[in-house]
């Protein structure tokens, strides 16, 4: 198991995050169905590291669909939604 560092975010025209990212990585860029089943099969873990402090992504599941999103927290730039696009 990897446990691999999301610095980047890809979103669709709506603003779903569709990918995850981290430049340099062999993994990345990595589509959100494969973080899905990379994450719910127990395979990867990922994390954005934010001041220091590791914020993990989960899978949650919403009226759409599954979709990606990190612990919460009161820190908004480790929100997926506002990472730097990849």
């Amino acid at each position: 198991m990897a446990d691999r560092r999301v610095t980047l975010s890809r979103k669709d025209p709506d603003g779903d995050i569709s990918a995850l990212c981290n430049p340099g990585e062999l993994w990345s860029p990595r589509l959100k169905a494969n973080v899905i089943t990379d994450i719910e099969s127990g395979v990867h873990t990922y994390y954005v590291l934010s001041a220091g402090n590791r914020v993990r992504v989960h899978v949650l599941r919403g009226v759409t669909g599954k979709y990606l999103r990190t612990s919460p927290d009161l820190i908004s730039h480790n929100n997926l939604d506002d990472l730097p696009d990849c």
